[in-house]
């Protein structure tokens, strides 16, 4: 095993963010291991896979026990996204090889963290929206929609094949935009159970062409499991709008680092998502300490009288 401690913290770092949010395993573990440990980026994508394929179950198990996947989704996304993946995985190898390779992956990849990003702020303004509606807004029982769903499949397990980037940030905004009622704890919950087998497909099609390095799927694991343990526990505790944010300023700033962006435009793009960010979360703070004191109960009429009563006796 290519043991490293670096890696391990690394890997732990990811898994925390997926227990936390259930975005960002792939979007982060990838460049992670291209940028930060000189991984060449085919392999990085293929142990990304392989390590997402241990990690997945843990927070598909807890949205089993609560009953909130959508099974008849899982199954219309199935048939597509799993060829989908290894074809996906087949396609990495069309680029052309050696040195070549690796420098067209890299922009691959670049595309697919832009495109991360942009479905983490598309779920973001969707979830506002929910937000905003009325309590009849959400249905766990929204109709499957199978021909949108087929689509998805293909679309999502082909980037996730490709890039190992997508299944818990591009293919759960595709399903909310195709079942824009279907309560939010449903679509995490199938989005979680359905990548467990379309990333084992990618996985697997990353095998075969032997693009996985298992020392290091290893050592990423020996982080990443507790890693993902731990964020589900915190999941309550700490401020998720603001973890998103973050996640998105990462994205941005590793999508554009891979198509060769540096310096001051990188930073100047990285600082203009923290602003914002920081910016969107204490207005959501704000805003939600102003209607948890408008919702505050109003005093009985018994407590008033008595209160009354006192002040005039004062």
């Amino acid at each position: 095993m290519d043991f490293s401690w670096a890696i391990v913290v690394a890997g732990a770092l990811v898994g925390v963010a997926v227990g936390l949010t259930g975005m960002g395993g792939g979007a982060l573990m990838t460049p992670i291991m291209v940028m930060l440990f000189g991984v060449n980026p085919t392999a990085a994508i293929g142990s990304d896979l392989a390590t997402s394929v241990f990690m997945k179950p843990f927070g598909a198990a807890v949205h089993q026990r609560a009953g909130t996947v959508r099974w008849d989704i899982v199954r219309w996304l199935l048939p597509t996204a799993m060829p989908a993946a290894v074809l996906g995985a087949l396609a990495l190898q069309l680029l052309g090889d050696g040195d070549q390779l690796q420098e067209r992956v890299k922009y691959v990849i670049g595309g697919a963290l832009v495109l991360a990003v942009v479905g983490m702020l598309a779920r973001m303004w969707l979830d506002a929206r929910r937000g905003t509606g009325s309590a009849e807004a959400e249905n766990a029982h929204v109709a499957v929609r199978p021909l949108a769903t087929l689509t998805i499949g293909l679309i999502g397990g082909f980037i996730v094949g490709m890039t190992s980037v997508g299944s818990g940030s591009l293919i759960i905004v595709m399903l909310m935009l195709a079942h824009p009622r279907l309560k939010a704890n449903h679509l995490v919950g199938t989005d979680l159970v359905q990548a467990i087998p379309v990333v084992a497909a990618a996985a697997l099609g990353h095998v075969i062409f032997g693009d996985v390095a298992f020392g290091m799927t290893g050592t990423l694991l020996i982080g990443a499991i507790p890693g993902v343990v731990a964020g589900a526990l915190l999941s309550t505790r700490i401020s998720g709008p603001a973890l998103r944010w973050a996640l998105v300023t990462l994205l941005a700033g590793s999508g554009l680092a891979m198509w060769g962006v540096s310096g001051t435009p990188l930073l100047l793009v990285c600082a203009a998502f923290a602003a914002v960010g920081v910016t969107v979360t204490v207005r959501g703070r704000r805003r939600s300490l102003v209607v948890a004191g408008s919702s505050a109960p109003a005093p009985a009429p018994d407590a008033e009288k008595a209160a009354s009563e006192a002040g005039s006796r004062v």
